[in-house]
């Protein structure tokens, strides 16, 4: 399945690597890419020389798997110090910059669970709150649902486990058999489907990472609030910091956004949004962005989601007291492999501090963000997961560190201001 319900063993592959203690997903259109002796390698956007080391870094990693597009930008202490876009394609009618709007994937997480934070510090909702009622949820098919709190959908111990009963996220067609519909499943669909089957784990026992759960708090987010998700997260996590780009995205092709990347990938697959039945490049149709919303749905550019990342730095939108919520370990503790899912995050203590972070991936996107122990942080979007070399795409994200690690002298400008935030 081409989808971000990837493989246990490959997802604890890309979450292993973002952490360990000082140190730390391809071309979609129908036609294939061109050759990557037509290619030209292009750089936008701002950087002293210092930081030259991620430039070479983004170049070598590109140009091995033929990605066309991408973004970085980093943050030290607060501060913007690098923002660029990235170009390796014999196509110059886009280039990529600092603004470039590119599906974020599961990105969007560590949003949806700072909404929550939101709600819960103005009193609107409880983190123990059950979510069965809240939502009018039937627990015919399974009373465990009954237990099932806010805390347990934001840390993945729901008892959902993709690796069990697959991903409801990307079982459009099973989802529409089942209930006699026609393509597109919606939201409510999917809720319907899951909710009337067994659980896999009792709820609070078992981390097993779930975009339905992320669905769910989507809900929540709307019944505490009384708004749209996206109005919500907009209002009052977005705003408050000058963050005026990011937006919800959209599958077909045609409904891209003004600045928003293409997006490539060797697969393709039957469309789920109509009932064409139309064979698409997958990342346009091959699974329904929409229904991801809060999960997996967000659009976002890399400066925006770097100062994103600056909301947990210190009490501003969050208290100092919902920050060491989202970070406090889980009731099943930390794993084997040293880290743990907090809310939203992923989290690796370390010397010195903790390392949080979070990886996206979907047909045609690849994604990482990173906040490290040091006051470092970065974000990194591409337009591809996927190509014929063959090569890891979560290997970016020790390959950051590195170049991070090696940088002699640091800028001390803030280029926040440049792209108005």
């Amino acid at each position: 399945m081409i989808s971000e319900s990837f493989s246990a063993s490959r997802r604890d592959a890309l979450r292993l690597l973002a952490g360990g203690a000082a140190a730390g997903l391809a071309a979609g259109l129908p036609a294939s890419p061109a050759s990557a002796a037509a290619r030209t390698w292009r750089v936008t956007g701002s950087g002293a020389t210092s930081l030259k080391p991620f430039d070479d870094t983004l170049k070598s990693f590109m140009q091995a798997r033929t990605i066309p597009h991408a973004s970085l930008a980093v943050v030290r202490k607060g501060k913007l110090v690098l923002a660029r876009g990235y170009n390796w394609t014999a196509d110059t009618s886009f280039s990529a910059g600092p603004t470039s709007l590119f599906r974020i994937a599961s990105l969007s997480k560590p949003i949806t669970a700072a909404a929550v934070l939101k709600l819960v510090q103005d009193g609107k909702l409880s983190l123990t709150a059950k979510v069965a009622p809240l939502l009018g949820l039937s627990t015919a098919a399974d009373p465990r649902l009954a237990s099932v709190t806010v805390t347990h959908l934001l840390q993945h111990l729901g008892g959902w486990d993709s690796e069990v009963s697959g991903d409801p996220m990307f079982s459009d067609r099973t989802i529409a058999a089942k209930f006699g519909v026609p393509l597109p499943v919606t939201q409510a669909h999917i809720i319907q489907y899951v909710t009337g089957r067994k659980l896999d784990h009792a709820p609070g026992t078992t981390y097993a990472y779930s975009n339905y759960g992320y669905l769910l708090l989507q809900k929540v987010i709307e019944k505490a609030s009384g708004v749209s998700y996206a109005s919500y997260v907009q209002s009052k996590i977005l705003t408050p910091l000058k963050i005026k780009r990011m937006t919800l995205g959209r599958t077909a092709k045609s409904l891209r956004k003004s600045g928003e990347v293409p997006y490539f990938s060797k697969y393709t697959g039957t469309s789920v949004i109509d009932t064409s039945g139309s064979v698409l490049p997958y990342p346009y149709g091959g699974f329904n962005l929409e229904n991801m919303a809060a999960h997996g749905g967000w659009l976002a550019t890399a400066v925006d989601l770097a100062k994103f990342t600056t909301l947990f730095d210190a009490a501003g939108v969050l208290t100092s007291a919902s920050i060491s919520k989202a970070f406090a370990k889980p009731s099943i503790g930390i794993n084997s492999n040293g880290w743990y899912y907090g809310l939203g995050w992923q989290v690796r203590p370390v010397t010195g501090g903790r390392n949080t972070w979070h990886t996206g991936s979907l047909a045609g996107t690849s994604t990482l963000m990173v906040r490290r122990y040091d006051g470092l942080s970065w974000v990194v979007l591409f337009d591809q997961r996927d190509d014929a070399s063959g090569l890891g795409y979560g290997d970016i994200d020790s390959l950051l560190h590195t170049a991070a690690n090696s940088v002699k002298s640091w800028p001390t400008t803030d280029l926040f201001s440049t792209y108005g935030l």
